[in-house]
């Protein structure tokens, strides 16, 4: 498909893309829960076993919170007013009857924040399934491993009681299949966007990757492999002269529509970033990584989180050394510079980012940094910000001759 055909196309698409992201009632959700009388059970943006929640016939929900467009009223009776957005737009989504159609929550250990809010939803929510979902920083097969494999049993356990399919090995090893084709078509486009990032613009690879949250895997993987398509269809794409930036610190909060659009057109091109890090918080494929070892499909599960998961600010890197798989990042993806782009008061990120920023100065790699919350009135300065920082970057890097 070329020239008009292929605007129209993806001028379509992207519609589709901006309503599900628009849609905080989870409209898409509950047509599924009646079209196929399944459960389904939401999570927090960072990592869930989601294979094991679909070999059981459950649908995995992300819930990234109410974004810019939901009024706190009630979440701010519950946490401070200054915590990071994320738990109060939830428990707001909560209490406000959007998250009905979920039958349960899972809490991935993040920080103490979300710790309380799994606390939160076991009052509000007593008829509900709610886990905080502890997961392993011993990374020792028979220690991490052994304890990670009985949360997930005791998981497993809890879905079945409340009507999900029995957990099988034979599914759960073909669920396994599902999501690696699911990680590959997403590492292709990310792979299209650090070559071509003008092809790619990061506010529709977020939405892209935020339909992922939403629609079944086998669903998401076509949306994926149907928006690369269309973008390499369209002609009128072409390269403009911007600098190449990282952006990262963003990994469970995620930065408003608005402030990624802001960031490309302050001259940026995001060509790596750790936006709705759940697509892509195991690296490779999990049934090719444990071919070769002994056991089950949940051990093959258990040694991809322990041994392919990727560097974050909420998992121990044990000996390694803390900004190494940042400079890495760069290096790949041929950034220029690293913008780190944290929510306010993430603890995690926040804390980070020092010993981030030490490995980029060794490294001799520009960055700058600033930190955003659930409002717009801050984007101008932003993009002022992030302007002048691709400016330098072209004025005396080189980059630019």
């Amino acid at each position: 498909m070329t020239g008009t055909g292929a605007t129209t196309a993806l001028a379509s698409l992207l519609q589709r893309l901006e309503a599900l992201h628009q849609d905080k009632t989870f409209g898409v959700v509950r047509d599924w829960k009646a079209r196929t009388g399944g459960l389904a059970v939401g999570f927090m943006p960072v990592y869930v076993p989601r294979e094991l929640l679909h070999a059981m016939g459950v649908l995995p929900v992300g819930v990234l919170g109410g974004g810019d467009s939901i009024e706190i009223i009630r979440g701010d009776a519950y946490y401070q007013s200054y915590i990071c957005h994320l738990p109060r737009s939830t428990i707001e989504l909560g209490l406000n009857g959007s998250l009905d159609c979920l039958d349960g929550m899972l809490f991935p250990a993040t920080c103490d924040v979300i710790r309380n809010l799994s606390g939160m939803w076991m009052m509000q929510f007593p008829d509900k399934l709610v886990r905080y979902l502890d997961v392993p920083q011993d990374f020792a097969p028979d220690v991490g491993g052994a304890f990670y494999r009985h949360e997930l049993l005791d998981i497993a356990g809890e879905l079945a009681r409340r009507g999900a399919r029995p957990l099988d090995d034979a599914a759960l090893r073909a669920s396994i299949a599902v999501y690696d084709a699911n990680r590959r078509a997403v590492e292709s486009l990310y792979e299209l966007r650090r070559r071509e990032p003008w092809r790619v613009p990061s506010d529709e690879l977020y939405l892209v990757m935020y339909a992922g949250m939403l629609l079944p895997v086998e669903e998401h993987t076509s949306l994926v492999e149907e928006y690369r398509a269309a973008v390499c269809a369209d002609a009128a794409r072409r390269p403009l002269d911007q600098a190449r930036m990282l952006v990262t610190g963003s990994f469970c909060e995620q930065p408003p529509l608005g402030l990624i659009r802001t960031l490309e057109r302050a001259g940026c091109y995001i060509v790596d970033d750790d936006f709705v890090a759940v697509h892509r918080w195991i690296r490779g494929d999990v049934l090719c990584a444990g071919e070769s070892a002994a056991g089950d499909a949940l051990d093959l599960l258990v040694r991809a989180y322990l041994e392919q998961g990727v560097p974050s600010a909420i998992r121990y890197i044990d000996d390694d050394r803390k900004g190494r798989d940042l400079v890495e990042r760069v290096q790949r993806s041929g950034a220029e510079g690293v913008v780190f782009c944290a929510p306010s008061f993430c603890d995690p990120a926040l804390l980070d980012q020092p010993m981030l920023v030490g490995a980029l100065d060794a490294a001799g790699i520009p960055w700058t940094a600033f930190k955003y919350a659930e409002n717009t009135g801050q984007f101008q300065v932003i993009r002022e910000q992030a302007g002048t920082f691709a400016d330098s970057i072209k004025l005396w890097s080189g980059a630019g001759a």
